[in-house]
Parts: C-alpha cells; sequence; structure tokens
C-alpha cells in the first residue's frame, strides 16, 4: 500500500514490521535481510556499534531511504514510504540527534511548519499553541508556544521535537541518541515521558549506545552488528555483559584505574575569560589546576563553554583575559606549535575539522606537526624511510585498522581515525593531554581501547583534562570532576565525593554546596 503526502490523518499503529530488509550501497552491505518488529504500548531499543545499520534501517522507516529487498508492514499491510512526509502520514515521526529546528522562530511555529493552516496564508497559531499546551500537559514536556526556540535550553528544545511528532499524530516514533545532550534530571524526566507515552499506546523505537538507559527504558532489546540481526531479547531477560559481546563479539574488559599517583602541577588555569563565535563571552573566569598522574573531567550539557576552553588551552582560540601555565611555563600567547613542543597533545573535538586532513594518507597525517623533527631529517631532506618504519608502528602499536599508510585517512572508520590521532599526540610522550570527546561517535571496541590508553597515560605521569559529556566516561575515568555551566566552574568534586544527581544539578548551574544539601 502507497501513502500520498495529501494524506490529512496520522494513522494508528498498532503493530510495525520490517522483513527480510536488505539496503546496500557502492562497497557496503548496510543492511543484510533485517527484520524488525514493534508493538503498540513498546518500547523496544536498537543496539549496534557505528556502521552496524542502525540507522540506515530507520531512515528507511522513516522513508528518507527505500529499501533494495524486503518490504515494511503497518498493522499486517505493506507500506511503501517514499518521503518523510508519506511516513508521517502514516503515523511515523523520528526525533533526530541534532534537532531540525529554526531558531529564530517561535515554538509554536516550528510546531506548525509544513503544515496546513485554516487561515491560510497565515498560520492558525492559536489553535497550535492550545493544542501544544494540552500535550505538554499530558506528557510533562513543560514549554512555552510563544517561547523563540534560540530562547531555550538544550532539553527544552528536544521537548519541542517531541510535542512536533505529537502534533502530527505519530503513533510510532523513532527516538536517535535522545539522551545524547541532557542532563540526568532531564534524562529522568524524558524517561518518565516516554513511559508515559508507551502507557498511553505509542510505539517507540530508542537508539542509544547507553546501555544503562536501553536497560532502565526498554521492553525489548534488538542488536545489529555488520547489518546483520545479531538477536532480540527481552530486556528483562538479558545483561548488559551479554549485549555488548552481542555488539562487538566479544567481552569487553572493564576498567581497572591504579590508586592516584599524583605528580606536580602541569596545567594551571588562572581566571581565563574568552568570547564564543557569536560575539559573547564564552568562558568567564575558569580556575583549574590538574596534576601529573591524575585525570580531570570536564562534565556540562553541550554549548556551555567546553569547546572554547579546549580551543584556548590548545592555542587556537584567543584569551581575553587571565593565562595558562603549562608546567610552570606561562603558555597564554603561545601557538599550539610551540605549546606542543613544550609538552601539550590534544585530541580535537572536532577530529576531521581539527585533527586531521581528509584527503591527506595516514601517513601524512602521522606527520603533521613532526615532519620537521630531527628524528625524521638528513640536513634538509626528510628521512622517508625512517618514516615509515615510526608510522608502521604507531598503527600496529595502537591497533589502527588501514588497508595501509598510504590510504587517505578519510576512508577510515571514525574509530581508527581516532585512535590514529591518539597514536600522534601520545607518541610525544606529553606532559599535558587535552582530550576533548574523546570517544564521540566510536564504537564499543574503540571507546573501550581509548579508555585503556587514556589510563595507561595516566600511569606514566601525563596531566590528563578530559573532556565529554558522556557523564559514564567522565565519572569511570576521572579522579576529580569539573562541572561547566554558562563559561563558569560551578565546583571540582572527587570522583567518589558526588552522585551523579548533584553533579547533574550543577551542570544545570546550581553552585556545589547547594547541590551538595539537595542531594545530600
Amino acid at each position: 500500500m502507497a501513502l500520498n503526502e495529501t494524506t490529512n490523518a496520522a494513522m494508528k499503529i498498532q503493530r510495525m514490521e520490517m522483513c527480510n530488509i536488505t539496503k546496500s550501497f557502492p562497497g557496503v552491505l548496510a543492511n543484510d535481510r533485517v527484520c524488525f518488529d514493534i508493538n503498540q504500548g513498546e518500547v523496544h531499543a536498537l543496539l549496534g556499534e557505528n556502521g552496524a545499520g542502525k540507522s540506515t534501517l530507520m531512515r528507511q522507516l522513516y522513508g528518507l531511504y527505500r529499501p533494495d529487498e524486503g518490504e515494511i508492514l503497518i498493522n499486517g499491510k505493506p507500506f511503501v514510504f517514499n518521503s518523510p512526509a508519506v511516513a508521517i502520514a502514516a503515523g511515523i515521526g523520528m526525533i533526530h540527534q541534532h534537532f531540525m529546528l529554526v531558531p529564530t522562530a517561535t515554538v509554536a511555529e516550528n510546531v506548525a511548519l509544513g503544515l496546513k493552516s485554516s487561515r491560510e496564508p497565515r498560520l492558525d497559531l492559536d489553535r497550535v499553541s492550545a493544542r501544544i499546551r494540552d500535550l505538554a500537559k499530558l506528557y510533562g514536556l513543560k514549554v512555552e508556544p510563544s517561547a523563540y526556540i534560540w530562547q531555550l535550553s538544550v532539553g527544552e528544545q528536544q521537548r519541542v521535537e517531541i510535542l512536533k511528532a505529537l502534533y502530527r499524530g505519530a503513533s510510532l516514533i523513532i527516538l536517535d541518541e535522545p539522551t545524547a545532550v541532557l542532563t540526568p534530571q532531564e534524562v529522568n524526566d524524558l524517561f518518565l515521558t516516554f513511559k508515559q507515552m508507551a502507557s498511553d499506546g505509542h510505539a517507540l523505537v530508542f537508539i542509544s549506545h547507553k546501555l544503562n538507559e536501553v536497560m532502565a527504558i526498554s521492553n525489548r532489546v534488538t542488536v545489529l552488528r555488520d547489518g546483520r540481526v545479531m538477536g532480540t531479547r527481552q530486556t528483562s531477560e538479558v545483561s548488559k555483559n551479554e549485549l555488548v559481546k552481542m555488539m562487538v563479539g566479544r567481552d569487553v574488559r572493564p576498567l581497572a584505574p591504579q590508586p592516584l599517583k599524583s605528580g606536580p602541577v602541569r596545567l594551571e588555569i588562572n581566571e581565563l575569560h574568552a568570547m564564543g563565535d557569536r560575539g559573547t563571552e564564552a568562558l568567564r573566569g575558569i580556575e583549574l589546576q590538574i596534576h601529573g598522574g591524575e585525570i580531570v573531567g570536564l562534565a556540562g550539557v553541550s554549548g556551555n563553554g567546553q569547546r572554547e576552553l579546549a580551543e584556548c588551552l590548545a592555542g587556537v582560540r584567543k584569551t581575553t583575559r587571565g593565562n595558562i601555565l603549562l608546567d610552570g611555563v606561562d603558555v597564554t600567547s603561545m601557538p599550539l606549535k610551540r605549546r606542543v613542543d613544550s609538552g601539550l597533545a590534544y585530541i580535537p573535538e572536532e577530529r576531521m575539522r581539527d585533527g586531521a586532513i581528509r584527503e591527506f594518507s595516514v601517513e601524512e597525517n602521522i606527520f603533521l606537526h613532526d615532519h620537521a623533527s630531527p628524528r625524521f631529517t638528513h640536513g634538509m631532506f626528510l628521512d622517508f624511510t625512517r618514516m615509515k618504519e615510526f608510522a608502521n608502528t604507531l598503527v600496529k602499536n595502537f591497533s589502527v585498522k588501514t588497508p595501509g599508510l598510504d590510504t587517505p585517512i578519510k576512508n577510515l572508520s571514525g574509530g581508527n581515525i581516532q585512535k590514529l590521532i591518539m597514536a600522534r599526540e601520545l607518541s610525544r610522550q606529553p606532559k599535558v593531554l587535552i582530550a576533548a570527546q574523546p570517544t564521540r561517535g566510536v564504537d564499543i571496541g574503540a571507546t573501550e581501547y581509548i579508555h585503556q590508553r587514556l589510563l595507561q597515560q595516566r600511569e606514566e605521569g601525563t596531566a590528563i583534562f578530559l573532556i565529554s559529556e558522556d557523564l559514564d566516561e567522565i565519572t569511570e575515568l576521572s579522579d576529580r570532576i569539573a562541572v561547566l555551566y554558562e563559561g563558569r566552574i560551578m565546583g571540582i568534586v572527587e570522583r567518589d565525593q558526588a552522585t551523579l544527581e548533584q553533579i547533574g544539578l550543577m551542570m544545570a548551574g546550581i553552585p556545589m554546596s547547594e547541590a551538595m544539601q539537595r542531594v545530600a
């Protein structure tokens, strides 16, 4: 059955089945005879490493791709989805990880965009706003219809995305990494909303790499690996370790940090201020010290100054006040190259923009900073033999999977690109390592490897500043945790002296003393 884009009312989905879905792209079999189903009132989690085929599968359900083979059944009848508009008409909605909102428009205007109005050509915003308030009250999605999107927090913007789907009558909603940018309190509130939606008969596909959340919210879980279904299990009948093994094909070693052996202060940040890209102050008096042999994690919701702080420390963003000391030497005005020579290593948040050159080979990316080093030159000439030997050693020691050293780095997976950048940075035996979102977008296997390498570097006496939006990563690796909110550090706590709830309150702007009192 095919729907057209003029269908007025979304269907009520009682059951959806994807049967033997096969989808390939040049050189890649993304989905190999995948079967996936979901029932009304169910939360069905979809797990898998990067490249496992999760997004491709859901994009076919939402009408962004067409299957090469297989069929999709809604309430037992075959459907063909030629576009997202057709999927929406069939009762399917999708909440994307990166929100699809117009910042300069209001909540009501964003919800109404693309819908027919009874007052054409004007939008029927009074009626839209009233319906938004009804839905917001029903599902605990507090948001003001007249507010502009740019005025809203990240959590509030996500509520708008959910309200958009509900307003359009979606009964099956795909949730792509819905908690990636939320505080723990916002996650708890969101899960209450999801449970209410499920109890009201919505079907929710929950895509996440956070196993704790999958265990907490889902009824069933399906695991994909290399485009194939590894199994579907009742969540209550499976352990996290079993799910991990299904995802990666082996057991993942638990982290085992050694007792802290704190050395001298290697990185000192004093009253640091800096401007953001929009002309407003992004950093407002950052004070922090990091000792050799410790990991200090920086927690915070995206957009609160993490990127700007990392760039200031690396020397690629100017500071307006304050100073930065690296091993006692003021490097505030030093360019990146001189900081690197002084003992700084930097793993940037945007690896393909700031950490590597897409068209360069694996070997060329290894020597971006060190091509003029005396280790790899004979007078005025490069020692290509020694460079190749060094590159091969790094690729082997850091388990970088690549067809060869001459392979363009753009052809490697995200995890292997990140491991290569880490190999290059750690090969200099740095005194200080700035690791910004080091495991963002990489799969469980690569994440495990990167975590083990960070702990190994800690044991070797490096001062590590770990900037991450993944609270599990922060709490598992860090010796101390600093919390950033609107460019200010709300508090610095020992890992064992604060709960996730207390950290979450600080992430929402509550000072440390008050957060500790609220959740004692």
